[in-house]
This record gives C-alpha cells, structure tokens and sequence, in this order.
C-alpha cells in the first residue's frame, strides 16, 4: 500500500475574528491517493474551497496538520509553503485563469518558467502536454480565440506540465455546457490513472459522479459521509463542440 499523496489530519480553520469569526473547517481528516479521482461535493459555504486552499498549501490550517508527498506544511515559512506548492501541487479553477496577453504555449510554458525549467526542453515538454489535451493546432493562438472549453483544457495542460503530484480542481466544469464539461471530467479522470498522482474536483455537479473513485461530502465545515464509486462516466447530452 503507497502511502497518500495528500493527508489531512484534525484539520480545523477559522476565519475572521470578533463578530465575523467563522468556523471553516471542524477536525476534517482526508487522504488522496494516487491513482484516484476524489470529488469533494457540498453547498454553497460548507468550506469545500477552504479545504482545497489548504490541500493546496495556499492557506495555512489553523489546527491540525497536512502532509504532502511525505512533508509536514506544520510551522513552515510561507516561502518554504511556496516551494512545497509549486513541486507538488497543479490548480485548476473555474474562470482558467489565463493571461490574455500570451498564447496558449506560452500560458502553459509559464508553469515551468517559474520552476527555472526553460528552453527547448520546457518547449517540448510543452507542445507533448498539449497534444495530451488535443490543443496543438492552438498553441499558437490566445485564449480569446478559444471556446471556454478550449481555455479549460489550456489551464489543465498549465497544471499538468511539471508533472505535480496531485491536481485540485475548484468547479472545473461550472463555466461549461454539459458537452465540454464530459470532455474536461475525461481528461481529469485519465490523469488520475497515473498511480502516482492524486486529483481532487470541487463540484455541486452531481452528473460528474460517474467520473469519481470516491465522493467525500462536506456540510457546514465537516466531512459527513464518503462513497467509493468508480462507475462509468454518465452519458452527458452534447449541446456544442470544445
């Protein structure tokens, strides 16, 4: 047995203080291993987002510890957080964030700029994730010219290119048609094949179950109940082309 990719334990945070002091999460205790799909579901304001942010090493749990890939985050600078994030950990997030002003290439290549990771290895490392996600005839055009499916597999090849060991996605799908939402949730559950990878998906979208390994709930800052799925992807009714 590989031990967890991601692993939350007695995970509390609290937000604000005085009379806007919010309890975010209660003693929430998590795995993600590699090799799985876990899909976090919850309404609106039950701290699925604060979860992945400190999943995700960008905030700091106010008890309780996280360990990725074997590193405790306990006590670190936000400094040595940052390295822990940008070595280990891929964002996906519903409006892609992408910057206007590059193309598709160079929005993904950014990933590795920032790791040191340049020239012609960083390009072709570059151009063979993006054929990954089908987007080589766009790399050379900018994210205004794509389709909102299109700049979603853009931010997933962006994730994906330093080869990070676990992927959290915040809504992935929440911005798309029922056609290119199938599409993202087929490229997410595919990288979760690799058992050395673990990917997380936020989502209120119960048509994304069949994607899952797992489905963990969450309501009013606690973990309710878990599911273990695996089931075939859902037959989501096509409206437009990615």
């Amino acid at each position: 047995m590989t031990d967890p990719i991601i692993e939350a334990t007695n995970v509390s945070k609290v937000l604000g203080s005085g009379p806007a002091r919010v309890q975010a999460l209660k003693d929430v205790n998590l795995t993600l291993d590699g090799g799985k799909l876990t899909m976090l579901m919850g309404p609106s304001g039950s701290g699925k987002t604060t979860l992945l942010s400190i999943l995700g090493c960008m905030l700091a749990p106010t008890d309780g510890t996280v360990r990725v890939c074997g590193t405790s985050t306990h006590g670190v600078s936000p400094d040595e957080l940052a390295n822990i994030r940008r070595h280990h950990i891929g964002f996906v997030f519903q409006s892609y964030h992408l910057f206007s002003t590059l193309t598709v290439a160079e929005n993904v290549r950014l990933a590795l700029d920032v790791r040191k990771e340049r020239g012609h290895q960083a390009m072709a490392r570059t151009e063979e994730v993006l054929a990954s996600v089908g987007l080589t005839p766009k790399m050379a055009s900018f994210p205004r010219q794509l389709s909102g499916g299109e700049q979603q597999r853009v931010a997933i090849a962006r994730a994906i290119v330093a080869e990070p060991s676990a992927i959290l996605a915040d809504e992935p799908t929440a911005s798309l048609d029922a056609f290119n939402g199938k599409a993202i949730m087929t490229i997410l559950s595919a990288i979760a094949k690799d058992r050395g990878r673990a990917v997380l998906v936020v989502t209120h979208d119960p048509r994304l179950f069949g994607f899952a390994d797992r489905i963990v709930h969450i309501e009013d800052g606690l973990l309710t109940r878990e599911e273990a799925l695996g089931a075939s992807p859902p037959d989501l009714q096509t409206r437009s082309g990615i």
